[in-house]
């Protein structure tokens, strides 16, 4: 018995990273999943290798910033699989940038894809899932999302704080129809996102530090607390937040 037998997931930024490693791992569990992304050459593969050891995965093409792609994106879930039980807001960008020296364009941008696409899944999903008897939505966050980060990411902050709070007016307004939503709040995970961190010998060090663990996370270690919230085993657990930080957030 899987922990998701039966369940039919959406999984933005779903072709590498974080996105990919829950793909691969929701499948594990028995659900079928749609992987949404704008890098389709990656997604596609994704869906190839799951397919390939008997799972079921269908890649979409999704702009998470686009309404029409959600509604597509939805669409196809429930046209291949019958539902829609679970969406995974997992896409996601960062830059790092001064507030003075943060362009308008990026904050634009990074609002776009970190804020309004996290608005236009849910907004999207809900029909769905209303339909379906019910669901789960899980928004990835940040720590950035619960406490103020040094150096130039501000502007990230306030995305990820945006959905924090978002995720929690969600819950409460369809808590009656059996939908649940809750945040994700990793600290730093070994995917491309910190590359440019990690890469950078005496700065990451530093950071290593800084963590009570002592290490860095793994998008596995995220993925399982994202199992658990698209898990029936959460079913008392709505507009909360999932911290999964190696203690970044309790000093």
């Amino acid at each position: 018995m899987g922990r998701l037998d039966g369940k039919v997931a959406l999984i933005s930024g779903g072709a590498k990273g974080q996105g990919a490693v829950e793909g691969r791992m929701f499948v594990r569990e028995g659900a079928a999943v749609v992987l949404g992304d704008v890098l389709d050459d990656e997604g596609k593969k994704v869906e190839a290798e799951i397919r390939a050891s008997g799972g079921k995965a269908t890649y979409v093409h999704l702009n998470v910033t686009r309404e029409a792609d959600w509604r597509a994106a939805v669409a196809t879930t429930v046209s291949s699989y019958g539902k829609l039980n679970v969406l995974v807001n997992n896409a996601g960008i960062l830059f790092r940038s001064k507030i003075e020296e943060t362009t308008e364009e990026d904050w634009d941008r990074i609002m776009a894809v970190n804020v309004k696409g996290v608005f236009l899944g849910t907004k999207h999903a809900i029909p769905a899932m209303r339909q379906a008897g019910g669901g789960s939505i899980i928004n990835i966050s940040s720590t950035a999302g619960l406490v103020g980060a040094p150096g130039g990411t501000a502007a990230y902050t306030a995305t990820k704080g945006a959905v924090r709070l978002f995720t929690k007016s969600t819950a409460i307004q369809h808590a009656k129809e059996g939908i649940r939503c809750n945040s994700v709040h990793p600290g730093p995970i070994a995917t491309d996102m910190i590359k440019d961190v990690i890469e950078d010998k005496a700065q990451w060090e530093q950071r290593l530090r800084r963590l009570p663990m002592g290490r860095v996370g793994t998008p596995e270690d995220i993925a399982y607390g994202v199992i658990y919230l698209a898990s029936d085993e959460s079913s008392f657990m709505t507009g909360s937040e999932l911290v999964i930080d190696g203690g970044t957030t309790a000093e």
